[in-house]
Order: C-alpha cells, then structure tokens, then sequence
C-alpha cells in the first residue's frame, strides 16, 4: 500500500508539473505586464528567462500595487567604446585593491577590476571601485540641459525646473598618452546648477572630488548676497534643491568607495532593465504632457515610467551607509558587462523601504567619433512621501572639444546666476 501510495503521490507531481510546464508560454516582445497580467505571466518566459526571475521582488510590489507597467522589448548588444575597451585591455592586472586601506593602488584608465569573480571576498569592494573610476563616458560630461520634474500622486506634475550639469574627468582619461591632469590628487570637477525658472537659476554646486578620501571641496553661489559660500564637506549626502535625490544619488551611486562603511555582494542575477532607451525622453517641440514622452503622466501615480524593458544581467550590491546618511542602506543592480547602475531600493532608518531609483541608459556617439553611455532618464520615487523627481536629457555631449578643467571652475557657477 506505502509503494501504491507513493507511486500515486509521485505520478500526480509529475501530470501537475507538466501541466504548468504546457501552460507556461515564451512571451514576444511588445508584451505588457501590469498589475491585470502579472499573476498570469510570472510562470511564462521571455528570451528564456523566468519573468518571475527577472522581475525584482520590489518590481513585482510596484506592479501590483502601484501602477508601474513594463512592456518587454528584445534585448540588443550594447558596445561599449574602443578607447574604454583598449584602455582596460592595455592596463590590466596592474590594480590592486588594498583591503586595509580599503582603496586602489596602481589604476591608469579603463575598469581596473574587469573580470571580477563571484567568489572573490573582495568582490563588492572592487565593482564600487569600477564603477567610481570607470564611467564609459570618456573624458567630459557636457550636459547643457536636463530637466528635473517634480510629481506628486495627486496632482501630477506640480513644476518643472532646468538645470546643466558638466563633469571633466582629471585622471584615467581616455584616447589621450595623458592619462592624468595636473598632480594626480584630483579625479573630478563638476558644475551643477540650474538655468530655469529665473528665481532659481544660479542655485547649485561646484565641487571637486579628490582620489582619496579627502571629502569633496564644494561651493554655492548665494544670489541674495551675490557671493559664494564654501559648504561642509557632507553635501555629498544632502539633497539636491527641493528634489527627492541626495547628491549621493547621481547616477544612483556618487560617493567615493570609502565613504561608506561596507559593501556586500547579493549575489548576480537576470533583470529587466531600459539598458537601450528608445526615442525621446523629453521633446522640447511638444507641449502639454506630450513633452515627457518617458513618464506616465496621464496616469495614477503619474511619475511610472513608460518604457521598454529588456533582460540584462547584473550584480546585486548592498551598501551599508554612514551613520549620519539618510539611508540606512541602498541595495543596487549593476549591469556585468560594465559598471553602471539601473535600479536601487533605499531604506530608512528604520529598515523601511523608502525609495526606487530606476535609470533608463543609452548609447550616444562622443564628439570625436566613439561611443559612450549616458542615463537618458532618471526615476527617484519617495514611496514615503509619495512624490517623485524625475531627471530627463536633452542634447548630451560626451568628449566635447574644446573644454579644459580651466573650464569647469567656481566663475561659471557665479555666470549662471547673472
């Protein structure tokens, strides 16, 4: 009878395994999965993939409870440019990360750790590393134009402000026999600042990032007293204007390595993720909410992304902040094949969830004919709150001649608000 009943037991697994496996569909691309469709297509597949597996278990709450939407697009090869890939090629093996210390020794250019191993202790530390020294973007960031747009689940978009970003790389710099600018104690220097509306237009930063820990030298521009003021060296973490981001959420991560206090490795897994953003995410010849094309704005909540969403594969990273920070942590999804950042989950105090971040990349050509990455759109939700910044692009230069570090300097912060 144990023999009949067990034989019963494991005949009915085996018809109830196949059944679902006959159920279980490869979906096409142009499909849409929301909160109607999820429960139906977590058991289907998409380029061989479980959509159960590449939907983040915080990408599924969102679907379900709060409107996001995800329209699955084939995934493309993204290539990355020949002076970032000969750089790394030509320097590798010379990094060396310096657990002690908790810093690199020996980067020239390129990703210093290209071929970092699962099992390595030190894995999380050296994949912060690549992604602090090894933007493939080449040597200039020239952003004359992005819009920051703020949104609440009430009322939509509330204002709109535009702002300019230029960052000049110091060191690693690529396609150039000068790797390194000036003394070699300098990485960045970075102008943020905002161009419209009038009452706002000055308001930003200038500041320059050390390679050490030295925390960042950086300056505003005061308009009521026309007059600069040098800030605390904590501003790495404070908010940016009246936005949802931290200057630490640039790019989702803009804080030197050793400011935070541990990194850990999740592990590496399948997402779904705008790795090959598609048209534009802000058209400055439309008008109403047609000029934001990326976001759902006739929608509730009103600040979901419409996009579509291909199967990258990704570390999982958990940064453990400082304890005067904000979060208490942020856990983020690098793409493997090169350092950038698509989505992270920040935490309060609390350990409550409190915040998505989700970057939508593209590739561009740079100015002197290569190829570079930048985020054609940026999503930082405070579910808290319920408000939303969005950051969209428009007109992005990489690599732009002409521009020296003379450049990017305190004086043109204070041009910006005359």
């Amino acid at each position: 009878m144990t023999f009949l009943k067990n034989h019963l037991v494991a005949s009915l697994a085996l018809t109830f395994s196949v059944a679902l496996a006959a159920q279980a569909a490869e979906l096409t691309p142009g499909t849409r999965i929301d909160a109607s469709t999820l429960a139906q297509h977590l058991g289907d597949t998409f380029e061989g993939h479980s959509i159960g597996d590449l939907l983040t278990e915080r990408m599924q709450i969102l679907i379900k409870d709060e409107g996001l939407a995800i329209t699955l697009k084939a995934s493309e090869p993204i290539t990355l440019g020949k002076d970032y890939v000969a750089a790394t090629k030509a320097n590798e093996g010379k990094a060396v990360y310096n657990r002690d210390t908790r810093q690199v020794e020996g980067w020239v250019a390129g990703v210093p750790f290209p071929n970092v191993s699962q099992d390595d202790p030190d894995a999380a530390a050296k994949l912060i590393w690549n992604h602090h020294y090894a933007q493939p973007i080449k040597n200039v960031q020239d952003y004359p134009k992005f819009g920051y747009l703020f949104l609440n689940d009430k009322v939509g978009l509330e204002r709109r402000q535009e702002w300019a970003f230029k960052r000049y790389y110091m060191k690693g710099r690529l396609g150039t026999e000068q790797t390194v600018e000036g003394d070699g104690s300098i990485l960045t220097k970075t102008l943020l600042y905002a161009t419209y509306p009038t009452d706002i237009r000055g308001l930003g930063l200038f500041t320059v990032r050390y390679d050490s820990p030295k925390l960042e030298d950086s300056w505003a521009y005061v308009k009521s007293v026309r007059r600069t003021r040098r800030l605390s060296g904590g501003t790495w973490m404070d908010p940016i204007g009246g936005t949802d981001q931290l200057s630490d959420d640039i790019e989702i991560f803009n804080a030197h390595p050793t400011w935070y206090p541990d990194y850990k490795l999740l592990g590496k897994r399948w997402i779904l993720a705008v790795a090959n953003s598609q048209g534009e995410t802000w058209n400055q010849k439309a008008s109403g909410n047609a000029e934001f094309p990326v976001i759902d704005l006739d929608n509730k909540p009103f600040w979901n992304p419409k996009a579509e969403w291909e199967p990258r594969e990704v570390w999982v990273l958990e940064a453990t902040t400082p304890p005067e920070h904000p979060y208490s942590k942020k856990v983020m999804y690098m793409d493997t094949q090169f350092p950038r950042f698509y989505q992270a989950e920040a935490y309060d105090r609390k350990g409550q969830f409190w915040k998505w971040m989700n970057y939508h990349l593209k590739t561009i050509k740079t100015e002197d004919g290569d190829v570079g990455i930048v985020s054609a759109a940026g999503f930082t939700i405070d579910y808290q709150r319920r408000h939303g910044t969005v950051f969209v692009l428009g007109g992005p230069r990489l690599n732009t001649p002409g521009i020296t570090a003379d450049d990017v300097n305190l004086r043109e912060l204070e041009k910006a608000a005359r």
